[in-house]
């Protein structure tokens, strides 16, 4: 199989990573900060060492692990909100924050303003700016649309929100992996993520880090291993923003995960974005095909539909009868396929990660050649 969902899931891990999971559920699967055995020490000390992996890399400082990136901006959407307040977020947003918002508008009469982009597809940080009220209690953005691929301003929309005194959450479920995201550079108070993506790590944990103290309330009640002799959850970070069992296992696959990535070479990044810019560049040419998003994108995400074909019909087609795994439909963003014009039709969404080559590039465009005739 030509695997071209990298943006939902990365299907081929490192060997380190299955290694790490692997010998973790073998010996390591103790409840991490859940006892005194030597057990669960261990498993706690994976818990440490993850975090300081965590915060090297977004240089964060501190994270909380959660059920995946969705739980994570819940987390934060839900632990922020204000009863009548107001939130700018973009129409890029995933369903992962949009939905959350909607909920919101009902239980504590929560606005939103979702900025548009610009006639190239790019967020105006002056947009953003123009958005901001008085009862503005959030800037929430999407760090590359899931969708089109799109790179957000989000270092110009950070002095923003730093000037106005107001939070700012990244969602960085496309961008940690592909992109070196540092939150002291950007100046974001929140970044959420998860591993599996572009970190080719396992699934089942998310990661939601924090920079400074901003407000944040649990969105979660239960056992936190820490002041258990009251009813009231502590609200300390992390150990309040981390109820239930941790899993320990894939926290210590995201330690190999994240150093795998470290190590990467220059070149082998510059591949996957070689072989991004060949896929836009030879989709292009292809007649029938409409490419979504063209400036400022991360060149292994490709978004575009066919003439007179359906995008489901593509994507079966693809799957049937070459073997090739695209995303097909709505990207659950539907503000940003509102944006586009594809709310009725969806698109076809071609993502690459570091596994995938030239050769396989080359294939898949001989067969969208073939289908569009």
């Amino acid at each position: 199989m030509i695997y071209f969902d990298n943006a939902a899931t990365t299907m081929i891990k490192p060997d380190c990573v299955i290694k790490a999971e692997g010998y973790a559920l073998k010996n390591l699967c103790a409840n991490a900060g859940r006892g005194s055995h030597s057990a669960a020490i261990k498993a706690a000390q994976i818990v440490y060492e993850a975090r300081k992996a965590v915060k090297k890399l977004t240089a964060c400082d501190d994270v909380a692990f959660t059920f995946n990136c969705t739980d994570a901006l819940n987390t934060v959407l839900f632990g922020t909100a204000k009863q009548g307040g107001h939130v700018v977020t973009t129409v890029y947003e995933h369903n992962s924050t949009l939905r959350p918002l909607h909920e919101l508008g009902k239980r504590m009469n929560v606005e939103y303003t979702a900025v548009r982009p610009n006639a190239h597809g790019i967020i105006d940080p002056a947009e953003i700016e123009r958005a901001i009220r008085p009862n503005t209690y959030l800037i929430a953005v999407n760090h590359i649309s899931n969708v089109t691929g799109a790179v957000s301003p989000v270092t110009q929309i950070g002095n923003i929100a730093r000037r106005h005194g107001i939070p700012f959450l990244i969602d960085g479920a496309q961008s940690v992996g592909y992109l070196d995201v540092n939150m002291q550079e950007i100046g974001c108070n929140y970044l959420c993520f998860s591993p599996h993506k572009g970190l080719h790590g396992p699934q089942g944990v998310g990661c939601l880090c924090v920079r400074g103290t901003p407000p944040l309330l649990p969105f979660r009640y239960g056992g936190t291993g820490t002041a258990s002799h009251t009813l009231v959850q502590p609200a300390d970070f992390p150990e309040g923003f981390e109820s239930g069992t941790l899993p320990v296992n894939a926290i210590f696959a995201l330690i190999a995960a994240i150093t795998h990535y470290q190590r990467q070479s220059l070149a082998v990044k510059r591949n996957l974005a070689s072989c991004g810019d060949m896929l836009r560049t030879e989709l292009g040419k292809i007649a029938g095909v409409k490419i979504y998003g063209k400036y400022n994108v991360l060149p292994n995400i490709v978004c575009f539909n066919l003439a007179k074909v359906n995008s489901s019909a593509v994507g079966n087609i693809l799957d049937e009868q070459y073997d090739i795994a695209v995303r097909c439909g709505l990207h659950c963003a539907p503000l940003c396929h509102s944006f586009l014009g594809t709310l009725n039709s969806g698109t076809v969404r071609a993502s690459l990660s570091y596994h995938n080559t030239a050769s396989e590039v080359e294939f898949f465009v001989k067969a969208i050649r073939e289908i569009s005739r």
